[in-house]
């Protein structure tokens, strides 16, 4: 979930990219070798990049695998807070001059850019993470993020001592509306009764909210002090300080987004207060990309990750979610089925 600073005019595109864009600003991870014919792969991380523990992070997994198995030269570039829309375009044509192929985008936010950028580059296959665009070289890897968050819905409702259970959004976009509204769904299947506070920490076009420990401790920290025990966080690198705060009350179950948040090295003194994480594998639709383009046969158009599919999931370390399993393995089963219909929006 993610953004630069304004690349300097120095930095224009030219050959000497790949050896200028790291002291332009932009975060960069380019392996030395460059056998000729050796795959190259472009990655531009959202906001908070590699190591935000969530999102970027599940990207960043399947890279690694896609690397490590072809044996590919990568170069990762990282948005930053503030930047415009020529910074993200910038970003992917860098990739695409110095002949990355794929190159791919992770989040949204990158779907104007691909758009743009795309079609310029027909010969070059593009990814897009999280949105949907029309060009005929793009894979857009796209999640049922609703399903994923009903499950954790339902187990909200299922360890909540008395019904009071929150959600913290990192931004009021569609795609975490879509997080909201399968989870607010799977808590009032389940309990009825059940009260859903929501928050977002940031509003429209104001990305902040992905990347704010802070603000994700503080709104969690308000639900807490409201009665709620079992809170979702759904807001990129924010979800940390939500996790810190939950831990901080006796009794609270955190709820983690997009990676299985309970084993990460630097939430790992929270791990007995994360209840579970709704696991978006990112890391499969990057790497099924990949390979597509190393078996020369390029994935394009829009590539559904679902819960039936194994594109989304509920993780279990911890084995908190033992006593509750049958009930959250009889939901997925009716998802999968089509007795149950996730809602996308409130």
């Amino acid at each position: 979930m993610r953004r630069v600073s304004k690349i300097t005019a120095a930095c224009a595109i030219t050959a000497a990219l790949a050896l200028t864009a790291t002291a332009c600003g932009e975060s960069s991870d380019e392996s030395t070798t460059s056998d000729k014919g050796q795959m190259k792969i472009g990655m531009a991380f959202d906001v908070g990049g590699r190591g935000d523990n969530s999102f970027n992070d599940s990207a960043a997994r399947g890279l690694d695998k896609a690397k490590a198995e072809f044996n590919a030269e990568t170069k990762e570039l990282t948005a930053k807070n503030g930047e415009t829309p020529a910074d993200r375009e910038q970003r992917l044509e860098s990739l695409a001059e110095g002949g990355y192929n794929p190159v791919i985008a992770i989040g949204f936010a990158y779907k104007d850019a691909v758009d743009k950028i795309a079609p310029k580059y027909p010969k070059v296959n593009f990814g897009l993470v999280d949105s949907v665009s029309d060009a005929k070289n793009v894979a857009s890897i796209v999640f049922t993020e609703e399903q994923g968050s009903y499950l954790a819905g339902v187990a909200a409702a299922l360890k909540s001592k008395d019904g009071q259970v929150g959600f913290i959004g990192g931004v009021d976009l569609p795609l975490i509306k879509k997080f909201a509204a399968g989870y607010q769904q799977g808590v009032l299947d389940t309990n009825p009764k059940a009260k859903v506070q929501i928050q977002y920490l940031s509003t429209g076009s104001d990305l902040s909210g992905f990347g704010s420990p802070d603000k994700g401790k503080a709104a969690a920290k308000g639900m807490l002090d409201k009665g709620a025990d079992v809170i979702f966080a759904a807001a990129g690198g924010s979800g940390a300080g939500t996790i810190e705060a939950v831990a901080g009350q006796k009794g609270a179950w955190a709820i983690g987004v997009d990676s299985d948040q309970a084993l990460d090295p630097a939430l790992s003194k929270y791990k007995d207060s994360i209840l579970t994480s709704v696991v978006k594998n990112v890391d499969a639709g990057v790497y099924d990309l990949v390979k597509s383009v190393k078996d020369g046969k390029p994935l394009t158009g829009v590539q559904t990750y679902s819960l039936a599919k194994g594109g989304v999931s509920l993780t279990t370390t911890g084995d908190h979610l033992t006593d509750i399993q049958a009930k959250l393995d009889e939901a997925k089963k009716k998802i999968v089925d089509g007795t149950i219909t996730v809602k996308t929006t409130l």
